[in-house]
């Protein structure tokens, strides 16, 4: 499954956030109706074989909605005509079965409705349009959410170089005694610095920064193998003083008093929305045969011809300064107070910025499963109206 996230993100060039455990499931049910080279195909992306599919499907959904904050729902909808093989139809999980006559403006405000309602309005309508050739519509919902163990301070950051210079950004802050939780891997395309931002109900969001050279894909390859721990991370705790990984600095400071090794994250709120057409990817998602209308693909579904003609995703992820959705907080740090400290002490400070493009990764804490990954490069601007006056007021009197 994961592997199928590294494969999707090498084919991203711009912002986005997908899902690979919400294409999984749909492949793997039309796998298991599939037959010659469409069945091969499919057999292929998914990595397991055909007969074998719509039993990894309906395990991987049982999994998926096992876990803590996520939902996970699948749908099937067929027109009234179509004759279902009851062996296929019974793989699918109950409830999940409904019809669509020729009202077909009726028909796409139902299924518009269920994606929103599966979603918590994330996502507002369903990614395909109902046509008179349609003959079926299968469809998953995944939506997850998760709050930070340790919310962030929502301050303005001004990027200082790189694409997101000049520009007043939602900039999120926050101090904590936990320096792993940030660390440096290397690839054969480069370094990444990886930080975790651990949910409080077992799912964590992790931020993936690349040397400036990298692609995409080559940082959330390397975000999946953080994810799986198959790639070794050096944490931050443990790092040689300076510039030691992409946006990520160790360094010396003075103290009044001794202190444990502290990490210090910077970052953006953002959200990302996208839309995915699966058929420009065919390859990657095992459809090229299946979706020729010239023949017929899935026998094992119906007897009447059946090819692929539309094929979508809809995702969307926020992050915010409370969690993994868009929220603003504002949080006071305690200082010293009281006269001019005296610093007889030395502490070592971990810093990591995350002040250009970067991906993320939200995987279930457990199984170490992708849910859903994604790349920013358009930040949450802060808004206008907290940033104050632009020129400081003149003194009084003058």
């Amino acid at each position: 499954m994961n592997g199928l996230t590294a494969r999707w993100a090498h084919a991203l060039s711009e912002g986005a956030a997908f899902s690979a455990p919400g294409v999984w499931p749909l492949l793997a049910f039309l796998a298991d109706g599939a037959a010659g080279p469409a069945r091969a195909e499919l057999a292929g992306a998914l990595g397991v074989p055909a007969e074998q599919a719509a039993g990894a499907a309906r395990e991987l959904l049982a999994g998926l909605a096992s876990v803590s904050g996520l939902d996970a729902a699948l749908g099937l909808w067929t027109y009234h005509g179509l004759p279902l093989r009851e062996e296929w139809r019974a793989g699918l999980p109950a409830g999940t079965h409904g019809v669509f006559g020729d009202d077909l403006v009726t028909a796409q405000e139902r299924l518009d409705a269920w994606a929103a309602e599966r979603t918590g309005g994330l996502v507002e309508r369903m990614p395909v349009t109902l046509t008179r050739d349609a003959r079926m519509v299968l469809a998953t919902a995944l939506a997850l959410r998760t709050e930070w163990r340790q919310p962030f301070s929502e301050l303005p950051l001004w990027p200082d170089s790189g694409p997101w210079q000049g520009r007043s950004l939602r900039g999120l802050h926050r101090r904590s005694v936990r320096p792993d939780r940030v660390g440096v891997t290397g690839t054969p395309d480069g370094f990444v610095t990886a930080l975790t931002v651990p949910g409080d109900n077992g799912i964590d969001v992790h931020l993936v920064l690349g040397e400036e050279r990298m692609t995409p894909g080559q940082v959330l390859a390397a975000g999946v193998g953080v994810v799986e721990r198959s790639l070794p991370l050096s944490g931050g705790g443990t790092l040689s003083h300076g510039h030691v990984g992409p946006g990520l600095h160790v360094q010396q400071q003075p103290a009044v008093a001794p202190e444990p090794t502290t990490l210090e994250v910077q970052t953006v709120a953002y959200e990302v929305r996208a839309d995915h057409d699966l058929l420009a990817l065919p390859g990657l998602f095992g459809l090229t045969s299946a979706a020729d209308v010239q023949a017929a693909h899935f026998p094992g579904v119906s007897a009447y011809p059946l090819a692929v003609g539309e094929a979508r995703q809809s995702a969307v992820a926020q992050f915010g300064a409370r969690g993994f959705r868009a929220a603003a907080v504002t949080a006071a740090m305690p200082v010293a107070a009281g006269g001019v400290p005296e610093y007889r002490y030395e502490t070592t400070v971990v810093r990591v910025a995350f002040d250009r493009p970067f991906g993320f990764l939200a995987a279930d804490r457990e199984s170490r499963l992708v849910l859903m990954a994604g790349w920013v490069t358009e930040p949450a601007p802060y808004p206008v109206g907290n940033l104050g006056p632009a020129v400081p007021p003149p003194p009084p009197g003058s």
